[in-house]
C-alpha cells in the first residue's frame, strides 16, 4: 500500500472516530439533545461504537486510527518506522475534522446551551482530580492495555482439524476492539475520561480551540500533553514487552 492511501483511509477512519465519539458527548451534554444526561455509560458504549466505525473505515491501511498503536506496532516491529509520520500526521488532521463536523451537526444546539463554558468535555479529556503524574498514569495503563490486546490478540485461522477453523481473541475483527474500548472505559475510564488516543483528544481539542462556539471556555492546554504523553508511553510499553515475551 502506497503512503498516500495510508493517509487516505487513517484520515477517513479517524475522522468517523472522533465525529462519533465526540458525538455521543454531545449528545448526553447539550441540554437540547434527546441524550441529554443519558450517563457516562452511554458515552462508553458511544465510542467503543466509533472505533468500530472508525477502524472499519480505515480497514485497508490496519485500521491504526490512534498515534500510540501506530507507535506501539512501529516498537513491536508490525509497521515501518518510515510509515509512521504519514500514519500519525492523517490522525490528527482527521481527529481536528470529524470534531468539526460533530460541532456542524449540533450547531444548533451548542447555540443554545446555557452552559457553553462547560463544552470543552465534548471535544477532548480532563481529570476529575488533577494531578499531572497520576493522570499521566491512568492514561499510560489504559493505554497500554489497547495496545497490548491489540498486539497480542490472535486472528482467525485455520485449525489444526483440516476445514474446521480456529477463533482467536479477535475473531470478531473490529467488533472486538470496540468491547475492550468499552471496558477499558467502564473500568479505568473514570479518573482522566480515557483518551489513550493521542489524535482523539489533541485534534478535536485544537477544533474547540478554533470553532466559533458561543461562551466556550478555554482549551486548557496545559492538561493537554497528558493525553498526549501517556497514550504514547503506554503504546511503546506494550510493544516492547510484547517483544520480550515467548512466542510458540
Amino acid at each position: 500500500m502506497s503512503l498516500g492511501e495510508i493517509f487516505l483511509w487513517e484520515f477517513m477512519g479517524t475522522a468517523i472516530l472522533t465525529l462519533m465519539g465526540c458525538g455521543v458527548v454531545a449528545n448526553t451534554v447539550l441540554r437540547k439533545n434527546r441524550g441529554h444526561e443519558g450517563g457516562f455509560l452511554l458515552v462508553n458504549f458511544g465510542w467503543g461504537f466509533a472505533v468500530f466505525a472508525g477502524a472499519s473505515v480505515a480497514a485497508p491501511s490496519s485500521a491504526h486510527i490512534n498515534p500510540a498503536v501506530t507507535i506501539g506496532l512501529a516498537v513491536n516491529g508490525q509497521t515501518p518506522w518510515s510509515e509512521v509520520p504519514v500514519y500519525i500526521t492523517a490522525q490528527l488532521l482527521g481527529g481536528t475534522l470529524g470534531a468539526v463536523l460533530c460541532w456542524a451537526a449540533n450547531k444548533l444546539q451548542f447555540d443554545t446551551h446555557d452552559e457553553p463554558a462547560n463544552t470543552l468535555g465534548i471535544f477532548s479529556t480532563s481529570p476529575t482530580v488533577p494531578n499531572a503524574p497520576w493522570n499521566l498514569v491512568t492514561e499510560i495503563i489504559g493505554t497500554f492495555v489497547l495496545v497490548f490486546w491489540i498486539i497480542l490478540s490472535p486472528r482467525a485461522g485455520v485449525g489444526q482439524t483440516p476445514g474446521v477453523p480456529e477463533f482467536g481473541n479477535a475473531a470478531l475483527g473490529y467488533a472486538a476492539v470496540a468491547f475492550l474500548v468499552i471496558g477499558i472505559g467502564n473500568s479505568l475510564g473514570g479518573p482522566t475520561g480515557y483518551a489513550i488516543n493521542p489524535a482523539r483528544d489533541l485534534g478535536p481539542r485544537v477544533a474547540y480551540a478554533l470553532l466559533p462556539i458561543r461562551g466556550k471556555g478555554s482549551a486548557d492546554w496545559g492538561y493537554s500533553w497528558i493525553p498526549i504523553v501517556g497514550p504514547i508511553i503506554g503504546g511503546v510499553l506494550a510493544g516492547l514487552l510484547a517483544l520480550a515475551l515467548p512466542t510458540s
